[in-house]
Formats: C-alpha cells, sequence, structure tokens
C-alpha cells in the first residue's frame, strides 16, 4: 500500500496530463544517401510510365504472407526502413521483424520505427532495443509516464490523464526504400500473421508502388516530426536503448516454429523469397489504378464518407468492431432509402476479442436489420478455410476472429486500411488507408466478403417472428456439417462471457469504442 500511494502522488505531482520526453532533443533523421533501390523500382518501371497518374496495387489476405512480404522486403531493402504500427508485440513474429530490422541497419539501412503506447504488454520492450544500433530511432507515440504493465497502475494513470491518453495513433504502415509500401490492417504479432493456434485475425495487405507509396511516406514524415512521437531513449533507462542492448538483438537467432507450422511451406518460401519474388518477377501482377492516401482522425468524414455516399448499388462493409456513429448510420440509411444493398461482415460475440465493442456493438443489430441491412458475424470455428487467410488445420484451435476493416463500393472500387467502422476510430484515433478505385481488387475483396459470409463461417443475423403478431427477435443462422441451424441465443464461449458482455452495455461508452 505505502508504494501504490507514493505512486499516486508521483503521478499527480509530476503533473501527468503532460506528455512524457516532449522536450528531449529530435535530431534530424539522416538523409539515406543510397542511389534508388533498382530491384524495387524497376519492375515497376514501364507500367508506371503506362499508367502515369496511378499506381499499383494487390491486396493479400493469407496471414503468413503478410509475415513473408514484410521479412522479404527488409532484406531487400538498400536505404530506408520506415515502420508505423500501434501494436509490435515481441512474440515470434515480433522478434523475426525486430531481428530482420537489426541486420538491416548493420548493412547500412536507415531504420525508423514508430509504435503506439497503449496496448504494449510485457515482452514487447524488445523491440525498444533496437534504438542504440547505429542508423536505428524508435519513437513512441503519445507515451504513458508509466512504464510498466501493473493494469491499476495504467488505470490510475489514464484517470488523471484520460484526455491524452485517448488520443491513440491505430496506423500501420510499412516503407521499403521510399519505392514500396504495405497498408491494412495488420499490426505486428503472432495472431495478426495467423500463426498463433490461440488466436488468429483475419485481415488484409495491400503491397502499394507508384505515386501513392510518395504520398504514404509524406503522412508518416508528419506522424515522426509530431512533437507526440517520443524518442524511446526519453522513456527508459539508458541500458534498455544503449549499444549492448542492441548486439543483443543482433546476435538473437528466433526460429520461426509457429510461422512453419502455420505456414506449412514458410521456409521454403522465405528460402524462394516468396511472395515477394513473384510480385517483382510479374508473375503476380499489381493492378493500376487512381488512389487517394487518407492518414487523418476523421476519416468518415472525408472521402470514405463521399465514397460511401457514391455508391449506388451494393455497399460492402467489413469492419471487427461495429459502433456507428448518428452520422454512420444515416449514411447507411441515405443508401438503403435508395434501395442499394448493404452488407456488413462483423465480429461475432463468440469470436470477438474486444467485449466492450462487442457491448457498444450489440445497441446496433436490430436498428441496422430494421433498415434492411444484411448482417454476418464471423464464427470462432470456420468450417470452410477458403477467405480465412490460414490452412484448414488451424482453424480447428483457438479462436478465429475479425480484424480486417475494407468497405467495397459498388464492386468497382476498395478501401483498405486501418480505420473501424465506429466511433474511436472517427473520434479518438489516427487512422489510414487507401481508397483504391479498381475494380479488379474490389471484385476480390467482395469475393473474399462472399466466402468469410458464407454459412460455414459466419451466423447471418436476422429479425424473425416466432409467432405471428410476435414482436421481431434475432436468430443466428449458420451451418454445421452440412446442415442448417437456426439459433435464438447469442452464440458465446461461456455463460459468463454473455454476463460480461451485457454488463458492460449498461454503460455509456459507445463515444470510447
Amino acid at each position: 500500500m505505502p508504494r501504490l500511494t507514493v505512486f499516486c502522488c508521483t503521478l499527480l505531482l509530476c503533473g501527468c496530463t503532460t506528455l512524457p520526453g516532449r522536450d528531449y532533443p529530435r535530431p534530424p533523421s539522416s538523409t539515406p544517401v543510397e542511389p534508388a533501390n533498382p530491384a524495387l523500382l524497376q519492375p515497376f518501371a514501364a507500367a508506371a510510365r503506362t499508367h502515369p497518374a496511378e499506381s499499383g496495387f494487390r491486396l493479400y489476405a493469407v496471414g503468413v504472407d503478410g509475415l513473408l512480404l514484410r521479412l522479404e522486403l527488409i532484406e531487400a531493402a538498400h536505404s530506408s526502413l520506415d515502420l508505423q504500427y500501434y501494436i509490435f508485440h515481441g512474440d515470434e513474429s515480433g522478434k523475426l521483424v525486430t531481428e530482420a530490422l537489426a541486420r538491416a541497419a548493420a548493412r547500412g539501412v536507415r531504420v525508423r520505427v514508430l509504435v503506439d503506447d497503449t496496448e504494449t504488454i510485457r515482452g514487447d520492450e524488445q523491440l525498444y532495443g533496437l534504438a542504440g544500433a547505429k542508423n536505428v530511432e524508435v519513437r513512441v507515440f503519445n507515451p504513458w509516464r508509466y512504464r510498466g504493465h501493473n493494469t491499476f497502475f495504467r488505470g490510475v494513470e489514464y484517470l488523471f490523464s484520460h484526455r491524452r491518453l485517448d488520443f491513440r495513433m491505430h496506423n500501420k504502415l510499412f516503407i521499403a526504400d521510399g519505392a514500396v509500401a504495405l497498408v491494412g490492417g495488420r499490426n505486428i504479432g503472432d495472431e495478426y500473421f495467423q500463426v498463433d493456434p490461440a488466436w488468429q485475425f483475419a485481415d488484409d495487405d495491400v503491397f502499394a508502388a507508384g505515386p501513392a507509396v510518395r504520398q504514404l511516406a509524406a503522412t508518416f514524415e508528419e506522424y515522426w516530426q509530431s512533437e507526440l512521437a517520443i524518442p524511446v531513449q526519453a522513456l527508459l533507462p539508458a541500458k534498455d536503448t544503449d549499444a549492448a542492448a542492441a548486439e543483443a538483438l543482433a546476435r538473437r537467432l528466433t526460429v520461426a516454429k509457429k510461422a512453419q507450422s502455420a505456414g506449412e511451406n514458410y521456409q521454403q518460401q522465405l528460402a524462394a523469397n516468396e511472395p515477394l519474388a513473384s510480385v517483382l518477377a510479374g508473375r503476380s501482377p499489381l493492378d493500376w489504378a487512381p488512389a487517394e492516401v487518407d492518414s487523418v482522425s476523421s476519416l468518415l468524414f472525408g472521402p470514405v464518407a463521399e465514397a460511401i455516399r457514391a455508391t449506388r448499388s451494393e455497399l460492402s462493409i467489413v469492419s471487427p468492431y461495429l459502433v456507428p456513429s448518428a452520422h454512420e448510420l444515416r449514411l447507411i440509411d441515405e443508401l438503403r432509402a435508395q434501395q442499394c444493398t448493404v452488407r456488413i461482415l462483423t465480429s461475432s460475440l463468440e469470436a470477438n476479442s474486444s467485449l466492450a465493442a462487442q457491448a457498444g456493438y450489440m445497441h446496433y443489430r436490430q436498428p441496422l436489420l430494421e433498415a434492411g441491412v444484411q448482417l454476418y458475424e464471423i464464427r470462432a470455428h470456420p468450417q470452410n478455410a477458403r477467405g480465412t487467410g490460414q490452412p484448414a488445420k488451424l482453424s480447428h484451435y483457438g479462436n478465429y476472429s475479425l480484424h480486417a476493416k475494407l468497405l467495397v463500393f459498388d464492386r468497382s472500387g476498395v478501401y483498405v486500411g486501418s480505420m473501424n467502422y465506429d466511433e474511436r476510430s472517427r473520434r479518438l484515433n489516427t487512422e489510414d488507408g487507401l481508397i483504391i478505385h479498381s475494380g479488379v481488387l474490389a471484385q476480390q475483396a467482395a469475393r473474399h466478403f462472399d466466402l468469410m459470409s458464407q454459412p460455414q463461417n459466419a451466423y447471418a443475423v436476422r429479425l424473425e417472428e416466432q409467432a405471428p403478431g410476435d414482436a421481431p427477435h434475432l436468430t443466428w443462422n449458420t451451418e454445421v456439417s452440412g446442415q442448417p441451424l437456426t439459433l435464438h441465443h447469442e452464440p458465446a464461449r461461456s455463460e459468463w462471457q454473455k454476463f460480461e458482455v451485457h454488463f458492460l452495455g449498461l454503460f455509456p461508452i459507445d463515444h470510447e469504442l
């Protein structure tokens, strides 16, 4: 108790609402001196000349491909690597990426990593050791003053600093040599690359080349130069970010046991530089199309909202967290008034990793269904692996969940990025993403929706009457072992989970979700 009292008093006395480390010196980042990397530019040069105002894109839905692409691009980089992530775990995948970055820095590549600070867990600090290496800078966005992982202590700090700490950087961006980029919903961590038997998050990456990459690089630079981006040296003891810590990382060699098991041929793909080699060789061609880069905190009030309003026949939304604001509900109502089909795929209670978000979403199911929206909830154990982003054997373990953020407009354009269709994405987070005016990618994303929402993989949520004149109630309609099944009670992992989510639903917290 005395330690707790001292901690709480320290927070109050040191002005915990202020940003820690804001006055720490931040010299300008070194400018890469290497010439442009022909290996990442030349394969797309002819197409870029043919499509001067467009960029090239390819969509990747397989989780382990996302990990392979990052590792391969790090190894291919000549001059610079810029990474911006909400979560960067210290698990197997995080260690593999960290060690690859250390090797890149050792051969002279400038490495900059910007991470958010709100969902770090014990072990994630391994990344910070990179800061002690030559050519590497690591910054933390809007950091917590308390650097440990005790939830009570964090709760105390949040109590006094909630206005500042509510503002989070939810972006996910990877740029190699200013030539190619990966954008989408994936964080760095085993569950996001679907190699963890305990949890697998379905998600997407867009591989980008062309002018869009320069725009994405400019958004990274804005965040990097922000006063909220604090050098990690300002937050931790010197021993955690010195040369010795960096040397320890350089000597570490993580064995990719999970990735090999989940990816089946992971080692062979990595040795063959796949899937990157197929992109560079043209065997996996990019689709060249106009695109808009968005990286703001109120994304839905910009180009995405306009793209929704311009939809005439069908809008498909994939969002793991669905807590729409009044404005976002009006966008859907306007489309339904024009007889436009609106399809939404989100998380079921049994599959959701955030009970608070699920509690907020539950209030909107009936209004959405009454408006004529087709509503689907992903199952925790899909029975058809097509479209799930992982091998069938992995779907039988742990918990399969949704993490992709996609909007498909009339099957002629698609949004891919970090933004959920919820109030937090609109009010409290920064987000990034691409609106790509490509029928090819839109059709691919729509097929992805179709596969994930089929009865073997999802519940079709409906309003049905048990008897004529009765008030309609929710049903969950699915298929098990080839047989249709209708559930009249919400599927959940346990009765306790149901109690928790209904208890959370009593509180007016939608604006935080």
